[in-house]
């Protein structure tokens, strides 16, 4: 089942973002299985917001498993992605 991953990240900043972006995008494990699509931005009270779409809950949590160095080596404070059901994804350009 598609799932809708909602990552709220208080005080994360955009340079965080972008190293976390760029170091995810140039490892040799991605793209993961699962991923569909993703979308980032300001939260509009000093935080970033990222917004993923993953076949399952399970294709997440094995991203997660991969990206967590990358978390910590650049400071973005843990965090608890809200997981919801999708009942479609549309990905278009």
């Amino acid at each position: 089942m598609p799932v809708i991953v909602t990552v709220e990240i208080p005080g994360g900043t955009k340079e965080q973002y972008e190293q976390n972006t760029e170091q995810i995008t140039s490892a040799d494990w991605w793209p993961m299985p699962g991923f569909l699509a993703h979308a980032a931005g300001p939260d509009g009270t000093g935080g970033w917001r990222v917004v993923d779409f993953w076949e399952s809950a399970e294709a997440f949590q094995a991203f997660v498993e991969k990206a967590t160095p990358i978390f910590r080596s650049s400071g973005t404070p843990p965090v608890m992605p809200r997981i919801d059901e999708a009942v479609n994804v549309m990905v278009g350009r």
